[in-house]
């Protein structure tokens, strides 16, 4: 049993440090180089490079200690683990990143021209990174915290702490970067979020089926001698006729929904089918698809 968790336990923090690393490095690659912004507390590490020059690695953790030691207070131990983990690990690759620039190894990716190229690749970079480390049940730390002490303490929503956060930070970043940065940023923001959702919801799509018919039975039957997809039946009462009858759950590739909509028309031309999508489908007959 405790090889067991000790095994779970690895398979969380390999993701948030591989997700950390990616996350440095889009910073320093692609970020920095740009002048581009981010929310949250590494819009202020940012901040505080572009006026002060300040190296990520040292504000990163110079403003996450204290978070860090709020967030154990309040919220305890058990949730600040893997935060402790991502705040540590971001900062090691950050430090790592920057002695590798400084020697020449790594050409950060700066471009006079064409910002929407730099905004679109550092948008996919830190998605990719905090996507990983937030699957993994992590955080890298800063305002995550305070939306969660805020959270705990007074009920607000993460989502509109969060939100404010990053608001009040990129706004103030027009006092030391052009206005077109700051839009260039939006589009990094926007492209970071979709991929961390891509990453979080799973990268197989799938739909899932609720077939509502008097012959759902014989539906099931067909679906699955002939698709060879499993069916889950739900038995189910009429509202309005007050009738029993049963309901069929199937979840199929995109690729079958036609082949699958043509099997319940021809068994029963008034079934009612509602159709809806489905992200990382796990189970026999989708992991390898």
């Amino acid at each position: 049993m405790k090889t067991l968790k000790i095994g779970l336990q690895f398979k969380m923090i390999v993701p948030i440090i591989i997700g950390t690393a990616i996350y440095a490095f889009g910073l320093l690659y692609f970020i920095i180089p740009n002048q581009l912004m981010e929310g949250g507390v590494t819009g202020i590490t940012l901040l505080l490079n572009y006026a002060f020059h300040i190296p990520p690695s040292l504000s990163t953790l110079i403003l996450n200690i204290p978070l860090f030691i709020l967030g154990w207070i309040i919220l305890g131990k058990k949730q600040m683990l893997y935060t402790g983990i991502g705040i540590a690990s971001l900062t090691f690759f950050l430090w790592f990143i920057e002695r590798l620039i400084l020697k020449g190894l790594i050409i950060p990716f700066e471009t006079q021209y064409d910002y929407i190229l730099a905004s679109l690749y550092a948008g996919i970079t830190l998605g990719a990174g905090l996507g990983i480390v937030f699957r993994s049940g992590g955080t890298t730390g800063g305002s995550d915290i305070i939306a969660k002490i805020c959270n705990r303490k007074f009920g607000w929503s993460m989502g509109q702490i969060i939100l404010a956060l990053d608001i009040i930070i990129i706004g103030a970043a027009l006092f030391f970067i052009p206005i077109e940065k700051i839009l260039y940023t939006f589009v990094t923001v926007y492209i970071a979020s979709k991929v961390i959702d891509f990453i979080q919801e799973g990268a197989y799509a799938a739909k899932a089926f609720t077939i509502i018919s008097d012959h759902a039975p014989e539906i099931a039957d067909r679906i699955t001698n002939e698709m060879d997809r499993g069916v889950t039946i739900i038995p189910a009462i009429g509202a309005y006729s007050k009738k029993a009858k049963y309901i069929a759950y199937c979840v199929v590739s995109r690729q079958e929904i036609h082949r699958l909509t043509l099997i319940v028309k021809s068994m029963d031309a008034k079934a009612f089918i509602i159709i809806n999508d489905v992200r990382d489908v796990q189970g026999e007959g989708f992991h390898e698809e």
